[in-house]
């Protein structure tokens, strides 16, 4: 897993934020995949799901959570918040079962980025329950 603090550049209109750039990619899969944004209301976790060989970039861009991480294979178990308070980019491992949770009172926004966009008859995405 790659946790990366982001420099947030601020002024009177507001703040900015690279999430991810192209040399943050792996070699051999710099091709544009797929960015998406997903919300969750308080309390509310989403994912609960590995990957087997597609990359995954996760930034909270509005609101709060918490991101727990389990490697499938030894059962260990990361956990990131992450959000205004703690504005960072994770790229999420391989064989990396993960889940984020809404730990705020408002809407949380999750900015994500994927390297190989999702194909439903082939969507590299394998169910695996978290507690979170």
């Amino acid at each position: 897993m790659v946790v990366r603090k982001l420099d947030i550049k601020t002024d009177q209109r507001g703040w900015l934020a690279e999430i991810l750039r192209r040399e943050n990619l792996h070699p051999g899969r710099e091709a544009f995949g797929q960015f998406f944004v997903t919300t969750a209301y308080p309390g509310i976790s989403k994912g609960h799901h590995y990957h087997l060989r597609k990359h995954e970039w996760f930034c909270v861009i509005k609101g709060r959570a918490l991101l727990a991480l389990e490697d499938i294979d030894t059962k260990q178990r990361t956990e990131i918040v992450m959000g205004e308070d703690n504005m960072v980019t994770v790229e999420l491992p391989l064989r990396s079962a993960h889940a984020i949770k809404n730990t705020g009172q408002e809407m949380m926004y999750l900015l994500a980025y994927t390297d190989e966009p999702f194909n439903p008859e082939d969507s590299d995405t394998h169910s695996y329950k978290l507690d979170i």
